[in-house]
């Protein structure tokens, strides 16, 4: 098993297109137990594995972990499982999965089998797949977290888990919220994303969208409709005048305000961290570069 040091300031290049296609006290919602999330940044690590390896839908997956020297850090944390987008890769997306896991998380992200890039059998139309991916992946990290001689066993939080992705990984993400889902998975993150057939029911959940206003892949209505449809608390960050994700790359305008707003509002869900939920409109805000808005539960 492969494993190295990933460092929370790694770059990356992302791409950022698809291919064809506040209130000052803590928001209401189903949230973990309160305790404050860790202060001081992990160093990281990074290992892959496959899951279903012999089957028609094998799943690499990449995990970004809390790290100390070579080892998981002590503790147990709290899981995301990140989605990409139309032919993307998970490790294009490391701009935030490492600095995630820096802020005790372990990140998984799986490569989906038809919509990765360098796919063999390329098809958008298999995103409708990829929620019941991810729910395999979920259930290998259960086991995983049991398994003798693993280093992650014994380190992963399976009842504090959310969702997250970007375009059709965002819509992905949203196809995990369907009736009768585990409560386990406890909040989403969807951006430049937005619903599909079925989404947002079973237990009420808090979601994050995050949206260029000038996307012109996914537009800002679809995420838009997207976040009126959701049952529990909902929030809304926008990107003004950008688009399809240059502000999920480091450095840009605007990836500092989607960085702390995203860790905050898993910090406030996942460990049921307070002071992050206030902090969440002050993360969120920066002058002729974002706005951001909430809706409580219907």
């Amino acid at each position: 098993m492969r494993r190295a040091a990933l460092a929370a300031s790694t770059m990356v290049l992302l791409m950022v297109w698809l291919t064809g296609c506040a209130a000052s006290g803590a928001p209401a919602g189903q949230v973990a137990p309160n305790r404050t999330a860790p202060q001081l940044p992990y160093e990281v690590g990074v290992r892959t594995f496959v899951v279903d390896a012999g089957s028609s839908r094998p799943l690499p997956v990449t995990v970004w972990y809390p790290a100390q020297g070579s080892q998981v850090a002590g503790g147990r944390f709290p899981v995301v499982l990140y989605s990409h987008g139309l032919a993307s890769l998970p490790e294009l997306h490391s701009g935030l999965t490492a600095r995630w896991a820096a802020a005790g998380f372990v990140v998984a992200a799986p490569a989906y089998p038809h919509t990765r890039r360098g796919a063999a059998h390329f098809s958008r139309a298999d995103v409708r797949n990829q929620p019941a991916d991810g729910w395999r992946v979920i259930r290998h990290l259960i086991r995983l977290d049991r398994r003798t001689g693993d280093d992650l066993a014994g380190h992963l939080d399976m009842q504090h888990v959310a969702a997250a992705g970007h375009s059709a990984g965002g819509i992905t993400t949203a196809g995990m919220f369907t009736s009768g889902h585990p409560a386990r998975l406890r909040a989403g993150i969807v951006i430049a994303g937005g619903g599909m057939a079925g989404s947002f029911a079973g237990p009420s959940a808090p979601m994050l969208f995050v949206h260029g206003t000038a996307d012109s892949v996914v537009p800002l209505s679809v995420g838009r409709a997207a976040y009126r449809r959701t049952p529990g608390p909902a929030y809304f960050l926008s990107l003004l005048g950008q688009g399809h994700g240059e502000y999920l790359v480091p450095g840009r305008p605007g990836f500092a305000q989607v960085l702390g707003t995203t860790t905050d509002f898993l910090r406030w869900t996942l460990y049921g961290d307070q002071d992050a939920a206030r902090r969440l409109p002050t993360r969120a805000l920066l002058p002729n570069i974002t706005t951001f808005e909430t809706r409580p539960a219907r």
